[in-house]
């Protein structure tokens, strides 16, 4: 199944792909007044979340069964990512972003996330050559339970934003946080305290590999 949402994902990111491809075609025969808007960015990540899991269930005297709890994990999970930025306008823009938390696993916790939404910068500051932005992401969270001995995918929501640095006409460096919320986690009626809310901070790299001026 995690293949299938990684498949998915690049598929989608593909897709961008080709439709940025036509978009500069097109570009080439509008006026000039409108040209330089789309760019297309892509970049990699690296991550440290706090995974609000920690393995521990309660048991539902009722229903006779085991119940997962959201928790503060001991360890905090590492792992690698990657991200596209698609603008056509200074106010719309699109960022997609998968993410692979799978270092420094507490009784062999991990998480997944393959999120895909709206991002606004807020304002340029052409003297630092930084670009703070504001986003919300929806779209999938996985997780391996402890011991890999079970595994799901729930909907995940990410609020976040965060600080991209222009270091050259295409590189940039970021830095980013994320507060995500999972609402159908565990998918039980049962208990309190199962709300589930991992966070963390990512840093990257990236690189403009179609059109726009920033």
């Amino acid at each position: 199944m995690k293949k299938q949402l990684a498949r998915a994902l690049i598929v989608a990111f593909s897709s961008m792909l080709f439709a940025a491809r036509d978009l500069s075609v097109c570009a080439q025969t509008v006026p000039s007044a409108s040209s330089g808007q789309f760019s297309l960015t892509v970049g990699a990540l690296g991550s440290v979340f706090q995974p609000d899991y920690a393995g521990t269930e309660a048991l539902d005297s009722a229903e006779n069964y085991y119940y997962p709890i959201a928790q503060t994990s001991p360890n905090r999970l590492y792992g690698i990512g990657f991200y596209v930025d698609a603008k056509f306008t200074r106010w719309i823009q699109i960022e997609g972003e998968g993410r692979w938390l799978n270092f420094n696993e507490y009784e062999k916790i991990s998480e997944n996330n393959y999120l895909i939404g709206p991002r606004i910068p807020i304002h340029s500051f052409r003297l630092l050559r930084a670009t703070p932005y504001g986003k919300v992401l929806f779209g999938v969270g996985t997780l391996n339970f402890q011991n890999k001995d079970a595994w799901g995918r729930y909907a995940d929501i990410a609020y976040g934003g965060g600080v991209d640095f222009k270091l050259t006409k295409r590189i940039s460096a970021r830095g980013d946080f994320e507060y995500q919320q999972w609402p159908n986690w565990p998918d039980f009626p049962y208990g309190e305290n199962t709300s589930f809310r991992p966070y963390g901070a990512s840093v990257g790299v990236s690189y403009r590999i179609l059109g726009g001026r920033h």
